[in-house]
């Protein structure tokens, strides 16, 4: 669900974003949100980017930290629980 959002910009702005808007062929607000969007997902792929590789560099340190078996006694068979004194 979309919310509404106010901004205040300077009177040049604004008539420089109404400018570029139309030329897209696009309302300010469609414009301005495309941008903002753009922004937030550009930001997110770069987090995402910079979090797979650092667990790609130390995936083997963690590994030898905690192991693949996280949690002992847990069963790999769906459906089926631990012993509850298991962890």
């Amino acid at each position: 669900m979309a919310k509404q959002t106010n901004i205040r910009l300077d009177e040049d702005v604004k008539a420089a974003a109404e400018d570029r808007a139309k030329r897209r062929g696009l309302t300010l607000q469609k414009y301005v949100a495309d941008l903002i969007e753009a922004d937030v997902n550009q930001s997110r792929a770069a987090f995402m980017a910079g979090a797979a590789s650092f667990l790609a560099t130390y995936a083997d340190v963690f590994d030898g930290e905690v192991g693949e078996d996280r949690y002992p006694g847990l069963t790999d068979k769906p459906g089926q629980t631990a012993p509850r004194d298991a962890a």
